[in-house]
């Protein structure tokens, strides 16, 4: 037997995957942020289509209504819901993110909403967190409630943070409702 390896040429493929991975990262093809809708999107429906629940829809408008609040964040320099319009019959969904400027991918930042599932429990909404605290799960339910069919997010900064405002219809985290 010769003194090459039988790996060699799996080697060789794997040297060939992170050049073309790195030369993409190169020319700028490939960034932190690019394809932001996409990947929003992306990350929300592989944790759905991992629970078997509908994939969701992008929405401009629900996206051009997350930017606008979210430049109010940026402002603000804070999270803060937008106010809810006890007149609207089909309030939309809201998760809210933030981060460091600069240091997170999008999906960083919704998987920090997925991560929420360590404490969910099935069961009717809001009596789904292990915890008993919903505030450790709201996120993870409004991101995987069975009748949302549309999401539109989008990110805003300003010199140190960055916020993520996705918006839903229909809005979940409705009492007295099973989530999935």
């Amino acid at each position: 037997m010769s003194g090459r390896s039988k790996l060699a040429p799996i080697g060789r493929a794997a040297a060939l995957v992170a050049l073309a991975c790195s030369s993409l990262l190169l020319q700028g093809n490939i960034g932190r942020t690019s394809n932001l809708e996409q990947r929003l999107l992306a990350a929300h429906n592989r944790e759905r289509d991992a629970a078997g629940i509908p994939t969701l829809r992008w929405d401009k408008a629900l996206a051009t209504s997350a930017a606008e609040w979210g430049d109010y964040l940026v402002q603000i320099n804070d999270l803060e819901h937008y106010p809810d319009d006890p007149r609207d019959a089909d309030p939309e969904g809201e998760n809210l993110w933030l981060g460091t400027r600069g240091h997170f991918t999008p999906e960083d930042m919704v998987g920090m909403w997925i991560e929420e599932k360590k404490h969910f429990k099935p069961g009717v909404f809001p009596a789904n967190s292990r915890t008993g605290d919903l505030e450790d799960v709201g996120h993870y339910t409004q991101l995987m409630w069975r009748s949302t069919g549309s999401v539109g997010c989008a990110v805003t900064e300003n010199k140190d943070y960055e916020f993520l405002v996705c918006r839903y219809l229909e809005g979940g985290n409705v009492i007295g409702e099973r989530p999935f």
